[in-house]
């Protein structure tokens, strides 16, 4: 009788909480990528909760890419949209170092260059749920069954614009093809979300990237909130760096055409 009342009471009242956050100075963020088509980084500061983000990148930096492989290091330079850029061509195979002076900070990571994969198929599936048909997408790509363990990171865009991502590792690979699948939009778009919801002629780009598995553990820890690995040395940071070979396909969405699962 007491647990009713008390439930009665709390339900017949509210009150907006005011949560206090703790407050740290802002973190310095590197989000830091090297291709087949160049190196190009980007620096940025955290912002607190409560606030906007604040996605400025910052340009009081002096960056440099070393290819361990050959000893040869490049100077990065500010495009007119404030990333650190460079057009040399990272070589599959090879392992680089990056380095990120910011007044007396400076930040350094290692990594090894990943070859490209190769796309197998790509494809859409309707498949009968309780509430509506949904329209699976599945890709196949090549995994070395001859390493352990490798992982990747996959992608996908709808007209270009990131639609969801997931880091990926080859345990559930058979006889050398790993498989990707996602559920996308129901059959009646009225009942989907927009973020989610798909069209007639929308256009899918599916990428997948091979990464270290510091990588994989540093974007699982992105998915669940939770702490990942240090990507850098130096004082406290925030960011990764990713050398690899990224490989897409397209499909169009034309949901008069998509086959049911069998």
């Amino acid at each position: 009788m007491h647990c009713a009342l008390c439930i009665i009471a709390m339900s017949s009242c509210s009150k907006d909480l005011d949560f206090k956050y703790h407050d740290i100075d802002p973190l310095t963020v590197i989000e830091a990528e090297l291709t087949p088509g160049g190196s190009r980084v980007a620096i940025t500061l955290t912002t607190p909760m409560d606030e906007p983000m604040d996605r400025t990148r910052l340009t009081d930096a002096t960056v440099t890419l070393r290819d361990l492989s050959t000893d040869t290091e490049f100077l990065l330079r500010v495009d007119r949209d404030g990333y650190f850029t460079d057009p040399t061509p990272g070589i599959p195979g090879h392992d680089y170092r990056l380095t990120v002076q910011r007044g007396t900070a400076i930040y350094e990571a290692e990594t090894h260059m990943y070859p490209p994969t190769e796309i197998v198929s790509l494809e859409f599936n309707w498949i009968n749920m309780p509430y509506d048909q949904v329209a699976v997408l599945q890709a196949q790509y090549l995994d070395d069954p001859s390493t352990d363990q490798e992982c990747y990171w996959v992608k996908l865009y709808r007209n270009g614009e990131i639609y969801s991502w997931q880091e990926q590792d080859d345990r559930g690979a058979v006889d050398g093809v790993a498989t990707f699948f996602t559920m996308t939009s129901r059959r009646d778009t009225d009942e989907e979300e927009d973020d989610e919801v798909l069209f007639d002629g929308d256009e899918m780009t599916f990428t997948v990237t091979q990464i270290s598995k510091a990588m994989h553990d540093y974007l699982e820890a992105l998915q669940h909130d939770s702490n990942g690995p240090a990507m850098f040395t130096g004082p406290r940071i925030l960011g990764y760096f990713l050398a690899s070979s990224p490989v897409s396909r397209t499909i169009t969405f034309h949901p008069d055409q998509i086959p049911e699962y069998k």
